[in-house]
């Protein structure tokens, strides 16, 4: 077995620098994307929970729109 160069060491080392730099980068991008992923989850529950606070609140003032009407009628 012979005893690497100095230049064949550099090669190595740069060839391990850019592969640790392509799994931070594939790391980046995953992170990103579970982030996105995230978000849209809590904007649709977001919505979803908005649309039911609005429903409940038009069939509470439809409610108490009817009970008011029968009780200004004497009924």
């Amino acid at each position: 077995m012979t005893t690497p160069t100095g230049r064949e060491l550099i090669e190595r080392a740069i060839a391990a620098v850019d592969a640790r730099v392509l799994e931070r980068i594939a790391a980046a991008r995953q992170r990103q994307d579970r982030e996105r992923l995230a978000r849209a989850a809590r904007t649709v529950a977001r919505r979803r929970g908005l649309t039911a606070r609005h429903a409940r609140k038009l069939y509470n003032l439809a409610q108490s729109a009817s009970n008011t009407s029968l009780a200004a009628s004497g009924v």
